[in-house]
């Protein structure tokens, strides 16, 4: 398990210093992963379209930019991906409570 984190660039509890000048920067690979994979699955076409959203841009989640707005969007992938993978998931709504559509996100994936 240690080598697949080293691999992944995780080193326990060391801050970006210890990590190396990159280790900033993890982030935003990582986003540029997930909007690959979310292409791959036609999420502009099946989910935001849908919903009259816009696409995502190659660094939405690594910027704090409008929580409220980004949580909504996490949710509404999250609750697509799910019915995707065969599962009911009600559509979250922006009014919802986040806790409770994060437990029912949270409940739902570890059923899996």
């Amino acid at each position: 398990e240690e080598s697949a984190a080293a691999r992944r660039g995780e080193r326990g509890d060391e801050g970006p210093a210890e990590r190396g000048p990159g280790a900033a920067f993890h982030m935003f690979v990582l986003m540029e992963d997930l909007l690959d994979k979310l292409k791959l699955l036609s999420y502009e076409e099946e989910a935001l379209r849908r919903h009259n959203m816009r696409p995502l841009s190659r660094h939405y989640f690594a910027l704090p930019t409008n929580p409220g707005e980004q949580f909504f969007m996490f949710c509404t992938l999250a609750a697509w991906l799910i019915s995707r993978a065969g599962r009911p998931f009600e559509q979250p709504q922006e009014c919802d409570d986040p806790n409770a559509v994060i437990s029912n996100v949270l409940s739902e994936l570890r059923s899996f």
